[in-house]
């Protein structure tokens, strides 16, 4: 058996395809684990949708920024989906879209295995946060969005504000800055405020900013992580982080990585995005 992650596919189904033969990928013996950002930008996030799902018994998503968007322009009327961009209307209003979207809703913000001594997010964690703490965090607001409250927190969930988690914050706010955390974060200071405006490569921010994981002082972990989300960041493989969006929809590449190896460096295996794909790109 072999377990991989992949980086953010966000509607990119060719590339999504080659990936899986690259990788020989077999549903009945092997796993995957999907970063987030499923969907949009890419063209084809319905056959994205439809391809994980039918494979979801041997996967797993942690949900990204842009499946948490698609989840809550769901919850609005018809006519205000019908404005959304032509990809998402695709989904939106797909024969099956009932079932893709109730499957997407009930996918976790953090998932982790203790045995393979992985954990996976979209985004990124608190400095200050440790592993229980960042699994509380993630597990309440995957309590409400799975359960009967979900509308309220979809519809409320969106802001820079706050833009710090504390435990001391009304349930609302702490949950929307959870969900900040874990979905939107690229560069925060010290004391893990998030600069949402700057989504450049390290060396770009302003100063007394830092990648989340390379915030001084922050709390080690005894754990590795992957995730994606950061395109200009690109592949980065360090300091207990495995960053694995290599922006295959502005022209890069899609990303795995394998996680059940016995080398000392997990392998780490791509394929180009397709020629058409736009480049010099910074997603949201």
């Amino acid at each position: 058996m072999a377990v991989y992650a992949i980086g953010d596919v966000q509607g990119c189904y060719p590339e999504l395809q080659r990936l899986l033969d690259k990788l020989a990928f077999d549903p009945a013996a092997d796993r995957l684990w999907f970063c987030g950002d499923l969907v949009n930008r890419g063209g084809e996030s319905l056959r994205v949708l439809r391809t994980v799902h039918e494979l979801r018994d041997s996967a797993v998503v942690t949900l990204g920024n842009h499946d948490l968007s698609l989840l809550a322009i769901a919850q609005r009327k018809r006519d205000a989906q019908r404005k959304v961009n032509p990809e998402l209307r695709e989904v939106l209003f797909a024969e099956d879209a009932p079932d893709l979207l109730e499957w997407l809703r009930m996918q976790p913000l953090l998932h982790e295995d203790p045995e393979l001594g992985w954990t996976m997010i979209h985004a990124g964690l608190a400095p200050r946060w440790t592993m229980r703490q960042a699994r509380r965090a993630a597990r309440e607001v995957e309590q409400q969005l799975h359960g009967g409250k979900h509308k309220r927190l979809l519809g409320r969930m969106f802001g820079n504000t706050p833009n710090t988690w504390s435990p001391k914050q009304p349930n609302e706010a702490r949950m929307r800055a959870a969900i900040n955390v874990l979905t939107r974060m690229r560069f925060c200071d010290v004391r893990g405020r998030i600069d949402f405006g700057c989504k450049g490569r390290p060396g770009t921010q302003s100063p007394g900013l830092y990648p989340w994981f390379a915030v001084p002082g922050m709390r080690q972990r005894d754990t590795r992580i992957v995730c994606g989300h950061w395109s200009t960041l690109g592949l980065f493989l360090g300091l207990g982080v495995h960053a694995i969006d290599t922006g295959c929809v502005w022209g890069g590449r899609l990303t795995a990585l394998r996680l059940d190896g016995d080398e000392p460096e997990p392998q780490v295996i791509s394929v180009h995005a397709e020629p058409h794909r736009g480049r010099n790109g910074q997603d949201d």
